[in-house]
């Protein structure tokens, strides 16, 4: 009997060590703002401050893991971390493969670069964009040839060295390289919309750490908190969430600001 009752009790703390596993969560750390690694080395940008609040509000213990963008959901279903946070819009191709929470982010404008604002991007056009986004997706299907890059950093890289006519990725991305360029880059055309939204990527197994992180997501909306981190790290045209938790323009959103 004393041993059972040991074994027993070596089996309800190993479920409470399990139980009090932390969450890892990955993210890219090269697609600002959405992520980025700061001075100190360690993962930051929208992601990661979202990350840290849904956490905190759902009362988990969560770590942060960098990772490739290419093998990011390959390295979740192998169970290398636990979720991803990485500016990952969610699509029914990529639902075929994971699960995601609501959207933190909602959905937002792509949109295309060059160092003309004439330059083609349909038929013929040579076109770089990351691997494996949805903006990869669209060009191959727009007529143009797509050359994709592993960063995106570098394709913007290829439209400055003349390795491509233009870049396609996240307008949000893309702004400040535009705006800082002095000339150098311009917009092509008008702003694309894309996919439902950014969300927290998971296993389809994991449905009650889904269940957790979107009632966390979903009072951040309601308090207006998610509203002001997208302030925090966006530029002033990003939009916001209603009270409905649906797209607004910021005059008509509701936003509690961020300690800094």
């Amino acid at each position: 009997m004393k041993k059972l009752i040991l074994a027993a009790t070596a089996l309800a703390l190993s479920a409470g060590f399990a139980a009090a596993a932390p969450v890892r969560i990955a993210s890219e750390g090269a697609y600002p703002p959405y992520n980025l690694v700061n001075d100190a080395g360690e993962l930051d940008g929208f992601d990661i401050a979202v990350g840290n609040e849904v956490c905190k509000r759902a009362e988990l213990e969560c770590v942060w893991v960098k990772n490739d963008w290419d093998s990011i959901i390959p390295n979740l279903k192998s169970s290398n971390y636990d979720a991803i946070m990485a500016g990952m819009s969610i699509t029914d191709e990529r639902k075929q493969e994971i699960d995601f929470t609501q959207n933190y982010f909602p959905p937002a404008a792509s949109a295309y670069a060059a160092l003309s604002a004439d330059t083609n991007v349909g038929e013929g056009a040579l076109v770089a964009a990351q691997t494996a986004t949805i903006q990869a997706a669209h060009v191959a299907e727009s007529g143009a040839t797509l050359l994709e890059f592993a960063t995106p950093d570098e394709t913007l890289a290829a439209v400055r060295n003349g390795e491509a006519e233009a870049v396609f990725a996240d307008k949000d991305f893309l702004e400040p390289a535009v705006n800082e360029s002095n000339g150098e880059l311009a917009w092509v055309g008008e702003d694309v919309p894309l996919g439902g939204g950014i969300g927290i990527g998971l296993r389809q197994s994991d449905t009650e750490l889904r269940d957790k992180l979107d009632a966390a997501i979903t009072a951040m909306k309601e308090d207006g908190t998610l509203n002001g981190l997208i302030e925090k790290w966006f530029a002033d045209g990003a939009t916001y969430f209603g009270a409905d938790g649906e797209p607004v323009a910021k005059a008509d959103a509701t936003i509690t600001p961020v300690a800094e």
